[in-house]
């Protein structure tokens, strides 16, 4: 029996590395999982390798969101797990400077995606259930340039916080990750724009000398932190920010 035998899950930013990651674990360890997604090639490519099925939605829209979750629950009969994981970095640059548009679209999918999928997912969610949301060591931390991801990446600790204690009376639980560096095309674009170096190779090197534990991660890591939170292993965790950033943090 897997640690998720039995239950369903719903998995925003499933075309991405640590999304596709954690649908795979989560299959494996016994889900019925919705990817869901903007690129539907690739949605398509995993649902097909999991057995899980998918649906195309932006996650700053409503009705894309509700008609998504409602999917789920048609699919599976129940809704159990929410892995709220979309995400987009923006750009680098001063607070002074910083493009009101860029701004507005990070936090539009962070912060009103995370907002639209919790507010959907939890009144169908079995009672017991576990939301995740994907955070960042700069929901915990900052640096100069990134103001819109940080701040973003920051008032989702604040829905997390405020849903924990709303939906504690009903036994689900919700929580924050917090990965660090990750060894993806998504990590990638960031080194590059914040180092101002032409080579992945010297940038990911530049962001390991600020790592404690010397090096990035891979998605299975991230995704193995979030198979905790999900399953009963964690079933007196809510209301928490935890950091899988190797020590960054710190």
């Amino acid at each position: 029996m897997g640690r998720l035998a039995g239950k369903a899950a719903f998995v925003t930013g499933a075309d991405g590395s640590i999304g596709r990651a954690t649908a795979r674990l989560f299959a494996q360890e016994g889900a019925a999982v919705m990817l869901t997604g903007l690129v539907e090639p690739a949605l398509a490519e995993t649902a097909a390798e999991l057995g899980c099925a998918h649906a195309v939605a932006d996650v700053t829209d409503a009705t894309q969101v509700a008609s998504a979750v409602a999917a789920t629950v048609a699919a599976f009969g129940r809704l159990d797990v929410v892995f709220s994981n979309a995400g987009v970095f923006g750009t680098v640059a001063p607070v002074s400077s910083y493009p009101d548009e860029v701004f507005d679209r990070v936090l539009a999918v962070h912060v009103r995606g995370a907002f639209l999928v919790c507010k959907h997912a939890v009144p169908v969610m079995a009672d017991g259930g576990s939301v995740i949301i994907t955070s960042s060591v700069v929901g915990l931390t900052s640096d100069a340039g990134i103001a819109a991801y940080a701040t973003a990446k920051h008032a989702q600790v604040g829905l997390m916080r405020t849903l924990a204690k709303e939906v504690a009376h009903r036994g689900i639980r919700v929580n924050t990750i917090h990965p660090g560096p990750v060894g993806n095309e998504f990590q990638q674009a960031v080194e590059l724009a914040v180092t101002g170096e032409r080579s992945p190779q010297e940038a990911a090197r530049i962001f390991d000398t600020h790592i404690p534990l010397g090096r990035h991660a891979t998605p299975e890591e991230i995704a193995r932190a979030v198979l905790f939170l999900a399953a009963d292993d964690s079933s007196f965790v809510t209301g928490s920010t935890v950091a899988v950033d190797g020590g960054m943090s710190s």
